[in-house]
């Protein structure tokens, strides 16, 4: 018997940054998670769904004079495939990106690390009311910097259908891995 495959780092941005989403929705355990942040990257949230008729969800882009922050994730490469395939990576909903992730917790490093990012954007679009607090809650849980949690509340939303949310739920129902 080998031994286990070396774990590797995912970064977070969006909804992934909620243990409730991460761990819980989809599935992915972990064996650390870390405050983080990239330089050279910016969020947005015009990133279209999926799922039809639902709202905006997070997306990074490029833009040397930003920075985004989020959570750094301790994973297996297993668990980075399934996070890639529920984010849709296998369709080209996203696709990977390697960014150079700093934490910002004690002892502070930079590491590789894998995220995803997509070329599909719609500036009309805005994230659901729901889908933001998910992310806020990620930021508020890993304790990001108090001025990107004001940030992050600054965005505009929209309300969520029962209908939407009942579809994204069984999505994930489908994607999760079996014990």
């Amino acid at each position: 018997m080998g031994a286990p495959p070396s774990p590797v780092w995912y970064f977070a941005y969006g909804s992934n940054m909620e243990t409730a989403t991460f761990r819980g929705r989809r599935g992915v355990p972990f064996s650390r998670a870390l405050p983080a942040r990239v330089s050279g990257w910016r969020i947005v949230f015009d990133k279209p769904p999926v799922v039809p008729g639902g709202a905006a969800v997070a997306n990074i882009v490029a833009d040397p004079a930003a920075v985004v922050f989020g959570v750094l994730y301790e994973i297996t490469p297993e668990d980075l495939a399934h996070v890639e395939l529920t984010e849709g990576v296998l369709i080209g909903n996203y696709h990977r990106v390697e960014v150079q992730a700093e934490s910002l917790a004690a002892p502070v490093f930079a590491t590789p690390a894998a995220s995803v990012a997509s070329h599909l954007r719609d500036s009309t679009r805005v994230p659901s009311d729901r889908y933001l607090g998910c992310v806020i809650a990620g930021a508020e849980e890993h304790g990001l910097p108090s001025v990107y949690i004001d940030y992050l509340r600054g965005i505009p939303v929209c309300p969520e259908s029962d209908g939407v949310r009942e579809l994204i739920d069984g999505v994930f129902r489908g994607l999760r891995p079996r014990s």
